[in-house]
Order: C-alpha cells, then structure tokens, then sequence
C-alpha cells in the first residue's frame, strides 16, 4: 500500500522542519545535512525520502553527490495555506490593542 502524504504531513515532524530550514539558505548532501542531527543517518535518509516525496525538497545529482534544495512552489502552498490565518490574527490583535489603548486613557 503506498501512501501519497501532503505538505502538511511532511512538516507536522519537527526534524523535517529543521531540516527545511537548514537547506533554505543552501542546497546540502544527506552527508551534510545529517551531520547536523544527533541521529542516525538512515533516520535523516528517511525525513529526506519523504520531503522529497511531497516535493518540498528537490534531489539534485551532481556528479556522486545528490544535492537537495528546495522546491520554492511546494512552499509557496504552505504561505498560501497560513496567510489567511496570518491575516486573521493580525487584525485580532490590531482590535485588542486599540481596546487596550481606550482602556489605558480612561484610567
């Protein structure tokens, strides 16, 4: 039986999480990425196999390496999905404030 996972599935693990993080600022080997984890390196591997899977990270071959980096439309899906919620408590709080700030000159 194959599972097909969603974004939201590969994100919901906090070292899939670190993991984005890490190769955001740089494409990375599983070599590299895993060296920054108190794991074993087959753990990673796997974190790897299902961020690759849901396409938030994109395998590269250069060479003998395989460089991941990531997919920049599978993350934009993620900002799609939260901005509503963003906007939402944005303005929740822009409405308790201006209720604190009536509050603070009536004292």
């Amino acid at each position: 039986m194959n599972l097909r996972r969603d974004v939201f599935q590969a994100i919901a693990d906090p070292t899939r999480r670190a993991i984005l993080v890490l190769v955001a600022s740089q494409s990375m080997t599983a070599g590299t990425i895993a060296s920054n984890f108190d794991t074993a390196r087959p753990t990673v591997s796997k974190h790897l196999q299902i961020l690759t899977e849901c396409e938030l990270l994109e395998p590269e071959q250069n060479g003998r390496e395989i460089f991941y980096h990531l997919n920049p439309k599978k993350m934009k899906e993620i900002a799609d999905f939260i901005e509503p919620f963003r906007k939402m408590w944005d303005d929740r709080f822009n409405k308790l404030e201006a209720v604190m700030k009536k509050y603070k000159t009536k004292k």
